[in-house]
């Protein structure tokens, strides 16, 4: 399929946890606001309803705080799905958690199962061609290469990327736009990490920006950034923005909202 990774029919979500004053952050800007985050969560959802895809609602999961960013539990493919092993040891609970409800909607799930591998899904950016994987504090060589055993069966391609120091995972700082362009800032892009992609950067000062998602026709951006609004525009992208004041107060973002697939049973 030419456009894998960002024409999709099927989206996971779940309901913010009243715990989520309690997720992890790396800096404290601040606690989130539970009716103000329910509020944002549900103009995204809607957002992804409106391309036509069929988007399923998990409950609060009142145990983990942070298990509104599903993304982090696992890498829904073409092929199947792989749950992860996240690095954080209070969101090990959450991988397990989504593994039923994948199970539902593909005939071939697999795990990250070794003792010393960790990785999340927010270290792993999807292209046409390759998966692309930032090592972090989140996600590990081994995890990385784990990954890439499971997947490789499946014509999967992984290829391992750093993520930048202080970031907290690799699409903090980037995000495909379609199969030969990707939204990144300029400290991860000077990198070189993508090498043969057409590259679109953030505006100064606008990092928080680079975390979107392509979602069928649209791209769902983080309100409050407009000049990089201003350059997708012009590059030719529906935009569409969404509130993220809360989400951001724990490093989340567009893409750690849900998990987007098209499942082959």
């Amino acid at each position: 399929m030419s456009d894998r990774s960002y024409r999709f029919t099927h989206a996971i979500t779940r309901k913010p946890a009243a715990s989520i004053i309690a997720g992890l952050r790396a800096v404290d800007t601040g606690t989130p606001d539970l009716a103000t985050m329910q509020a944002h969560h549900a103009d995204y959802i809607a957002t992804l309803r409106e391309t036509g895809a069929t988007v399923i609602e998990l409950e609060a999961l009142d145990a983990y705080p942070d298990s509104v960013f599903v993304e982090d539990t696992a890498l829904c493919l073409p092929s199947g799905a792989v749950v992860m092993r996240p690095g954080a040891p209070s969101r090990l609970g959450e991988a397990a958690e989504m593994a039923p409800h994948l199970a539902a909607l593909y005939g071939d799930i697999r795990r990250i199962e070794g003792a010393d591998s960790f990785i999340e899904g927010g270290d792993i950016l999807m292209t046409e061609t390759e998966i692309l994987v930032g090592r972090s504090a989140r996600t590990n060589a081994a995890g990385i290469a784990e990954l890439a055993r499971l997947t490789a069966d499946w014509g999967e391609v992984v290829r391992e990327v750093h993520t930048p120091p202080g970031v907290l995972h690799f699409k903090t700082d980037c995000s495909l736009l379609d199969a030969e362009t990707i939204l990144s800032t300029t400290r991860l892009s000077a990198s070189g990490c993508f090498q043969g992609y057409r590259l679109i950067d953030v505006a100064e000062g606008e990092e928080a920006a680079a975390n979107t998602i392509r979602f069928n026709d649209l791209v769902l951006m983080p309100a409050g950034f407009p000049r990089t609004r201003d350059r997708l525009v012009q590059a030719g992208y529906d935009v569409r923005e969404i509130g993220n004041s809360e989400c951001a107060k724990l490093d989340g973002g567009m893409s750690c909202l849900s998990l987007r697939f098209t499942p082959k049973p």
